[in-house]
């Protein structure tokens, strides 16, 4: 059986990242995990600070680990829809590639904070996300946002503003 492939997404709130995996999956026929739609589902309304949202998605994360390792080794193509956003996540998510014995990509989001904001307010206005997320949050997060670096054991893949 042939190993499957993980791909990862790195990039500040609305970046694009969830558009990014869908379109990923389009072209792989792979499968999407959203974090995002899970905590909404598992933990609705509950989850309105930043030590809410890093509580229950550890939680997450050591439930779905075993499921995501799983479906690499079975030949499956992941696309992680998990904010890929530090050095900490990423070694998480590098540690599910390494025990499936594969590499994984890292689909870099390189875009400014201004473009990002805008993007949050449009999406934020449309209401077609499971989290609506302050300016504030957004700073709060922001400030937490690690651009990965080559050493980090991906293949990357960088985006710009277009």
């Amino acid at each position: 059986m042939s190993a499957g492939a993980l791909h990862l997404i790195t990039g500040k709130i609305a970046a694009g990242k969830s558009t990014l995996a869908a379109k990923l999956a389009a072209e792989t026929g792979g499968l999407v995990l959203a974090e995002d739609q899970w905590l909404a589902t598992l933990h609705p309304a509950r989850i309105t600070s930043l030590d809410d949202y890093r509580r229950e998605s550890e939680r997450l994360r050591t439930a779905i680990a075993p499921l995501i390792v799983d479906l690499l080794r079975r030949g499956l193509t992941i696309i992680l829809d998990f904010p890929a956003n530090t050095v900490a996540s990423r070694t998480w998510m590098r540690g599910l590639a390494d025990e499936a014995g594969i590499t994984a990509t890292l689909h870099f989001l390189d875009l400014p904070d201004d473009l990002c904001r805008q993007r949050l307010h449009a999406r934020n206005a449309a209401g077609t996300h499971a989290y609506q997320a302050s300016d504030a949050e957004f700073d709060q997060f922001t400030a937490h946002f690690v651009p990965p670096h080559a050493d980090e054991g991906f293949a990357i893949v960088r985006y710009g503003p277009e």
